[in-house]
């Protein structure tokens, strides 16, 4: 499997603009700048889209590490907070919100700890990971 996205750019970096584009078309010339990454400004950034694709692939590992014990997650709730710091993405953080019917918790546990190591994102990270979860 293969997948593509394209930036383009153009102008200086603080004044500078730019554009992303998926191959699904999910974002299409979606805008992104220096306001966008370092501010408040209007479009999106290379961090949120990072914590967007950790937090979905962090999921969805889990998802299958449930099934294969013999369960289905009623939901898994991800958030992704992705840390920059002096030019170096240092930290993604994983807040879990679980549900899943008849689970054992510690059983839960390995489950997660395998989806932290074993995701592709967390693989492609060279950050410290952490997930924080509840299970209801």
């Amino acid at each position: 499997m293969k997948r593509r996205s394209t930036a383009v750019w153009s102008g200086t970096g603080k004044e500078g603009k730019g554009s992303l584009s998926t191959q699904s078309t999910v974002l299409n010339e979606t805008q992104y700048g220096f306001n966008s990454r370092f501010a408040d400004g209007i479009g999106t950034n290379p961090e949120e889209l990072i914590a967007a694709a950790h937090a979905g692939c962090f999921s969805m590992k889990l998802a299958f590490n449930i099934q294969a014990a013999g369960f289905a997650a009623d939901e898994l709730r991800t958030d992704c907070e992705i840390v920059l710091e002096d030019g170096s993405i240092t930290q993604s953080s994983l807040s879990l919100s679980a549900k899943v019917s008849g689970i054992d918790p510690s059983k839960f546990d390995e489950l997660v700890k395998d989806a932290e190591a074993n995701c592709p994102v967390s693989k492609l990270l060279n950050a410290k990971i952490t997930v924080h979860y509840t299970l209801n």
